[in-house]
């Protein structure tokens, strides 16, 4: 029988955070960390994912916060949430690859969206997801997000988003509208 995981304690990212937060981050995404869990994009992409400036810089940023989740006093999951007019965008989302698989990104993505929808009163969360992550766009399917049909490109020659091994991403507008916004 496994042992009941212990609790998850969120708060919002200080200055401090920042090494902590970029870590997990490429943990998640990049190296052979990554391949441990399912969220790598290790097939589409090498180099970095984020870096400290651009962390630092969302959470400096009005209307916006990095959403921090903590068991036992390690950090093991992050996202990026920010208010964008009516609606509230979630990006840079990571769960450390030994969480992933055990509910961990559904409770993190619910908290994102509390954060919109009651503190920011959007009516709907939106972020981009790259087109080739169709295990990724399902997971969010499942959480309520469908697909627009609006395409972004992929920023070729900025290594600041990794360093491309195709040649064909772009990226994919999800949006979840709320049924009721707290006024």
């Amino acid at each position: 029988m496994t042992e009941p995981r212990a609790s998850i304690a969120f708060r919002t990212a200080a200055a401090a955070d920042v090494p902590a937060i970029v870590a997990l981050v490429e943990s998640a995404y990049r190296g052979e960390s990554g391949l441990r869990g399912w969220t790598t994009e290790s097939h589409l992409l090498d180099g970095q994912r984020t870096d400290a400036a651009d962390v630092g810089a969302l959470i400096a940023r009005p209307d916006s916060c990095v959403l921090l989740a903590f068991r036992d006093g390690a950090l093991v999951a992050s996202c990026h949430v920010e208010r964008q007019g009516t609606a509230g965008y979630f990006g840079m989302f990571a769960v450390a690859p030994m969480e992933q698989g055990h509910g961990l990104g559904k409770q993190v993505l619910a908290e994102a969206e509390r954060i919109a929808r009651e503190q920011w009163h959007c009516g709907a969360m939106r972020m981009t997801v790259i087109v080739q992550r169709e295990e990724l766009i399902a997971w969010y399917g499942r959480r309520g997000y469908r697909r627009t049909g609006e395409r972004q490109p992929f920023p070729y020659g900025n290594e600041r988003f990794g360093i491309p091994r195709r040649a064909d991403l772009c990226f994919e507008v999800l949006l979840k509208e709320f049924a009721e916004v707290l006024a």
